[in-house]
């Protein structure tokens, strides 16, 4: 969230900074001097954006500059833990996404193709998810042996829901 509002103050300051800058060029473009009330309304409109743009920046920057740090990182409960779902989904769905497969459309994850395939059990999925097959790589060194089977247990109930 605080990447959030530190993109938005970002994207407001530059516009600020390049409407304030358009109008100071269309000002000093003009050939004709300028007279005493032009320039009261020239210095009253720059003072009108730039409090404008303060006040702008110090809504959206408050929340975030109030918001204390956490000292130390939240303490592991079992909500935290990761699920296969979640596991599936940072390493496995970019290529399996739904239980497809954008390399080679037969070997995706329904049923009938992983019990075509030979992969109609948990222990030969993550036998697979282990030892990796064909271009598909190997998660025996990114993953533990726990994760790899939370991901084939998710893989087979997916696969025996329909997806």
């Amino acid at each position: 969230m605080t990447v959030f509002f530190g993109t938005i103050r970002a994207c407001l300051m530059e516009a600020f900074l390049v409407l304030m800058a358009s109008i100071r060029t269309s000002f000093s473009r003009r050939r004709i001097s300028r007279t005493v009330c032009e320039q009261r309304f020239l210095a009253g409109y720059c003072s009108l954006f730039i409090t404008t743009g303060l006040l702008l920046w110090l809504a959206i920057a408050s929340p975030t500059l109030a918001s204390p740090a956490p000292d130390q990182p939240a303490a592991i409960t079992p909500e935290l833990t990761v699920s296969g779902t979640a596991l599936f989904t940072e390493n496995c769905a970019a290529c399996h996404a739904n239980g497809g497969n954008i390399i080679r459309r037969g070997k995706n994850l329904k049923q009938r193709a992983m019990m075509r395939n030979g992969y109609g059990e948990v222990s030969a999925i993550a036998s697979i998810v282990t030892q990796g097959k064909g271009v598909m790589p190997s998660y025996a060194k990114k993953l533990s042996s726990k994760e790899i089977s939370a991901i084939a247990q998710y893989v087979h109930e997916q696969s025996e829901a329909g997806w």
